[in-house]
């Protein structure tokens, strides 16, 4: 139960940032409106730590990925897909947290802003998050 909420944490700030744009999450189908842009949405969990023996603590981390994926032709060039990343950096900043049913996932580092390329007509930009949360 703990990725469940994990994710529907995380999910749930990223879909606060205004304005909205269309959301692609894992395990559910999506097909991209042509000339519009939307961000796919990946839980990458890591391995978890157990502290110690016998004890039912540990602690579970990971990566949220978005990969924001903005058309191109439009004469703005990257700076759309950009701006979207400055605002998911400024939600998961290093230190913040987000609560879902008495589980909550904090932002270990800053998020990182990949490098841009061109993909199928449209200009990709990954955003990776690094969270963890005890339990």
């Amino acid at each position: 139960m703990s990725q469940i909420k994990i994710r529907a944490a995380l999910e749930t700030a990223l879909a606060s940032i205004a304005p909205p744009i269309d959301t692609a999450y894992q395990g559910f189908g999506y097909t991209p409106v042509t000339g519009q842009p939307y961000q796919a949405v990946y839980l990458l969990p890591a391995e978890p730590n157990n502290w110690a023996m016998g004890d039912a603590s540990r602690q579970e981390s990971g990566i949220i990925q978005i990969n924001l994926q903005y058309p191109t032709g439009q004469g703005q060039g990257s700076a759309p897909a950009g701006a979207r990343a400055e605002l998911i950096r400024a939600l998961f900043h290093r230190g913040a947290s987000f609560t879902k049913d008495g589980i909550t996932v904090q932002i270990e580092r800053t998020p990182e802003i990949g490098g841009g390329r061109e993909d199928n007509g449209r200009w990709f930009l990954p955003v990776k998050v690094r969270w963890f949360c005890n339990l």
